[in-house]
């Protein structure tokens, strides 16, 4: 089933489990997380940031869009890291049953007023919308972006930024970033910080840079709060790398028999992912 953000983070929010939100570019990703989900009865979804949007083209959506709604199993199709109208617009004349505006790097003056325009539009398509306050940092050339010095999100602004707009999920800045860590850092995820923006959210609360923490600080901010993890360099360094295996070691480039084993090494992640977030088995919850 075809469910927009709103939907499926409601039942997490009121269950208290985070869903994971995989980075999916093309086809064998989109197998791996759907073919996963429906193997543990668990609910998923599948994000895609502009750049990904481009690469697969609208044309691949119709399949996409089609294989969700034929499923038992609860899921969402969602822009990831959109700039503008524009981006998200397209997204969801493509079949999209949610969309991020990411404004963070706005001032929070017209970070709000770009959100509500937003939200706006997609409402009338009962499109959710998932918008951000405070900044994710970078730690690799990531299609999502990112930025050096990280912006923590302020509790007190949360309850504000929520009215003023009518987003139906917000991503909150409590110290990850995307793409995967450089040999030898640690992250450490504000938890205390995740606790007082819990306390005052009205809204499910979503964690960007999902990759490549410490389990058991993403396995906490699940349980305190987040409903919504955004998995990408993860399942794609496991795919590349199972790739990369087969064809060094064997030399086959036909592409099921690489492809095919490759998938399965990221079923595997994903399997792990959706433990963690304590989303597995959730399906029953819809």
């Amino acid at each position: 089933m075809l469910l927009n953000l709103k939907e499926i983070l409601s039942v997490a929010k009121e269950n208290h489990f985070a869903i994971g939100a995989f980075n999916t570019s093309d086809l064998a990703l989109v197998r791996a997380v759907v073919e996963q989900a429906e193997a543990s009865n668990t609910p998923a979804i599948l994000q895609f940031a502009p750049g990904e949007f481009k690469y697969a083209t609208p044309y691949f959506f119709r399949y996409v869009t089609e294989r969700l709604k034929a499923s038992k199993v609860p899921f969402a199709l969602h822009l990831d890291h959109g700039k503008s109208i524009e981006e998200c617009a397209a997204a969801i004349q493509a079949g999209f049953t949610s969309v991020m505006f990411d404004g963070s790097l706005l001032p929070l003056a017209e970070n709000i007023n770009q959100t509500r325009q937003i939200v706006e539009f997609a409402h009338r398509f009962d499109v959710s919308v998932e918008a951000e306050i405070g900044t994710i940092g970078s730690m690799s050339n990531s299609d999502e972006g990112g930025v050096e010095n990280i912006t923590y999100t302020k509790a007190e602004e949360v309850v504000d930024f929520v009215e003023a707009t009518g987003c139906d999920a917000l991503a909150i800045a409590i110290g990850t970033a995307h793409g995967i860590y450089p040999k030898g850092f640690r992250p450490k995820l504000q938890l205390e910080l995740l606790t007082e923006i819990n306390k005052a959210a009205t809204v499910p609360l979503v964690l960007h840079g999902g990759s490549d923490n410490p389990d058991d600080e993403i396995a906490k901010a699940c349980q305190i709060g987040i409903q919504k993890v955004n998995i990408s360099s993860d399942i794609k360094q496991v795919f590349f790398k199972k790739v990369n295996e087969i064809y060094t070691e064997t030399g086959n480039f036909m592409p099921p028999q690489v492809f095919n084993p490759s998938i399965l090494e990221v079923r595997k992640t994903v399997q792990e992912k959706m433990e963690l977030f304590g989303s597995s088995g959730k399906a029953t919850y819809y």
